[in-house]
């Protein structure tokens, strides 16, 4: 009597393991998907979303010549902010002084170009979505009350020491936080020449180049509960 019930419990148990295995195997053959309804949009990840935004300009970023003559580089790119990952500073005069920004500041910024007033290309903004401009970025004030100061600015990542590995794609030494279009920044004209990819055609940096995560925390000297210390 005993073995048979200890053979059915053992049955039972072969027929369950049976079933799960075959329901996780059919369940696994089906192909990933996000359910699209009339009441629910599809998830829209921004860091991953906007990487693509200006790859229909990619053939013109590899084709485009090189203007020696007006390029950016580190030293105007970080001058013009007040620590790196700062928004940069309006280096110039604006023309509407109440206005957030908007078209006024995407006429420019939009897609960039040479502006002649200024002799230089306009920077692409890598988030036009974003039209309240002078919410983060401000004009630089030079001519008025602002004196010298001993505030400490932090150094900017070094270029080229930020491998993995030698021979290995560069991480990204920054935030992607409203700078998830890197073709904005590292490609075009206005690109800092340090700083601009050779190959913009591969458009999805992100499948080689992955954020650097550093966390820097106050960590205190560990001490065993038994240990006595010598001073």
């Amino acid at each position: 009597m005993k073995r048979a019930v200890i053979l059915s419990l053992l049955a039972l148990l072969f027929i369950g393991f049976l079933i799960n295995w075959i329901f996780s195997w059919e369940e696994g053959m089906e192909e990933a998907y996000i359910p699209i309804t009339e009441d629910r949009e599809p998830p829209i990840i921004p860091s991953e979303k906007a990487v693509f935004e200006r790859s229909e300009l990619v053939l013109e970023y590899q084709n485009m010549p090189v203007d020696e003559n007006h390029q950016r580089t580190l030293d105007t790119y970080y001058n013009n902010r007040a620590y790196p990952g700062a928004p940069p500073s309006i280096p110039h005069p604006v023309k509407y002084k109440r206005t957030m920004g908007g078209n006024v500041c995407l006429q420019c910024h939009q897609n960039g170009g040479f502006v002649e007033k200024f002799n230089a290309y306009a920077p692409v903004t890598p988030h036009p979505d974003m039209v309240n401009c002078k919410q983060c970025h401000v004009e630089q004030q030079t001519q008025t009350q602002f004196v010298e100061t001993d505030f400490y600015k932090k150094s900017a990542p070094a270029v080229g020491v930020n491998d993995a590995l030698p021979g290995s794609p560069p991480v990204i030494p920054h935030q992607l936080q409203m700078r998830e279009n890197c073709l904005s920044c590292h490609a075009g004209p206005s690109a800092v020449k340090e700083l601009r990819t050779d190959h913009p055609q591969r458009i999805n940096c992100r499948q080689c180049h992955v954020p650097q995560k550093r966390q820097y925390e106050n960590v205190e000297r560990f001490v065993r509960a038994n240990t006595i210390l010598d001073d």
